[in-house]
């Protein structure tokens, strides 16, 4: 059975639908030829065993109650209970379970001398008190049923020409409702990067495959581009402090001076970290994109924006306020939420002229975080792109990398939160976390 469930899944589709139609056909067509000529041949038997049956009766009338048989008329014998003549004629073909038929008033077959005869009986009592019975015979070749016989095999022979037409035709239009799929995957062989497949106008399947191809290919083109962007801008964004610790090795090298050795090593560990920091950032990107994230557990934003404030805290710094009115619980990894509140907050730290507040508010269903700093703030036409990568609103300043609300974004998208950006009441920026809460671990 698994041998043939394998070898019909290896089929061509339009085989699978021909074999299927075809056996269907088949089947039913030779079920109803079968019925058709069962009814036809029983009908030409009753017939055949009504004129047999009149015939003895007839001839069992004549003998009535006399002890001769030779009143009952030629083709017509008479036997005994036993089936042994009593006319004085030859032995009959009449076996004991056909003789049984025939004292029961049922007609019977036997095999004669030329092929199969059909009799009928009809009992008579002599005078003697003894029963007798009047049969009639004849050859069914001679008669009906072999017309039904022959009707039989033209029914069943019909049924199978009609079954390989269907089959035939099956077949046709398998093939023909098949070609505007050939044609659509030829097509789609053949599109550039932009083209999309022509969509049938009727509304059937053919239109919805179109659509969805459509659309798979639209979010391939933009796969495409966001991966072109996206190692565009990396190899713009790693070229600089590749190129800055290319050109202090080569300066080292060609003019070694114990003097700027110290000033050279510190340069040189400040693109180092600084190429260490866009690295992770685009290895946390591209796990992001590939939608592998650690497993959803309770976490404690609230201590976890503590833990934050702490390590954005430095002398020379902003001051940090954090507000904190209750208990906030989300469903993340605990790198993630750390992630989301250190880009926050350094990108808080990096505008604000002297004050940054962070207020872990919860909301119902929701946990809010609201970083607010007293900086320049983000004009209102930036306010949506600030979140793409490598957006820099000010490029000369050299400050950033323009991943950390990238990560920030899919951070919290990823686990079905939003992030949006708008003025703060200080005049700064307000970059505002939704994320969905959920009930603290017991």
């Amino acid at each position: 059975m698994n041998r043939l469930r394998r070898w019909w899944s290896h089929r061509p589709l339009r085989m699978r639908i021909t074999l299927a139609v075809g056996g269907v056909a088949l089947v039913a067509l030779l079920a109803l030829g079968r019925l058709g000529a069962g009814l036809a041949l029983d009908v030409l038997l009753d017939g055949f065993d009504a004129d047999l049956t009149a015939r003895a009766t007839a001839g069992a009338e004549r003998l009535g109650g006399s002890a001769t048989a030779d009143r009952v008329g030629p083709s017509l014998r008479v036997v005994d209970r036993a089936g042994d003549p009593v006319d004085g004629g030859p032995p009959l073909p009449v076996r004991e379970d056909a003789m049984r038929s025939l004292s029961a008033g049922e007609p019977a077959t036997t095999l004669g001398p030329v092929g199969p005869v059909r009799w009928a009986a009809a009992p008579v009592v002599t005078a003697d008190g003894s029963t007798w019975f009047v049969l009639a015979s004849a050859d069914l070749f001679a008669g009906g049923p072999v017309v039904a016989a022959r009707a039989v095999l033209g029914f069943l022979l019909a049924a199978v020409a009609v079954a390989l037409l269907v089959t035939l035709t099956a077949w046709l239009a398998g093939r023909a409702a098949l070609v505007p799929v050939d044609r659509m995957r030829r097509a789609a062989a053949e599109l550039a990067p932009g083209e999309r497949l022509p969509v049938p106008p009727a509304r059937d399947e053919l239109q919805a495959l179109a659509g969805e191809i459509n659309a798979l290919l639209a979010r391939r083109d933009e796969a495409a581009s966001r991966l072109e962007r996206f190692t565009g801008d990396a190899a713009h964004e790693l070229r600089s402090p590749v190129a800055s610790l290319r050109a202090q090795a080569e300066v080292a090298v060609a003019h070694p001076d114990p003097a700027m050795a110290e000033d050279t090593l510190r340069s040189v560990a400040h693109e180092a970290r600084r190429l260490s920091v866009l690295l992770d950032g685009l290895m946390a990107l591209a796990r992001a994109d590939a939608g592998r994230r650690p497993e959803a557990r309770p976490v404690d934003v609230v201590a976890a924006a503590r833990s934050a404030v702490e390590r954005a805290r430095t002398p020379d710094g902003p001051a940090i306020e954090l507000i904190t009115p209750g208990p906030a619980v989300v469903a993340a990894g605990a790198a993630e939420v750390d992630l989301v509140l250190d880009n926050l907050l350094e990108n808080g730290t990096r505008h604000a002229r002297g004050l940054v507040r962070i207020a872990v508010l919860p909301a119902g269903r929701w946990v809010r975080l609201v970083v607010d700093d007293d900086g320049p703030g983000i004009p209102g036409p930036d306010r949506a792109r600030v979140f793409d990568r490598f957006t820099r609103l000010e490029p000369e300043s050299g400050r950033g990398s323009g991943l950390g609300l990238a990560l920030v974004d899919a951070a919290v998208r990823g686990r079905g939160g939003t992030v949006a950006a708008a003025a703060a009441p200080t005049g700064g920026a307000r970059l505002e976390v939704r994320w969905p809460a959920t009930a603290p671990s017991p």
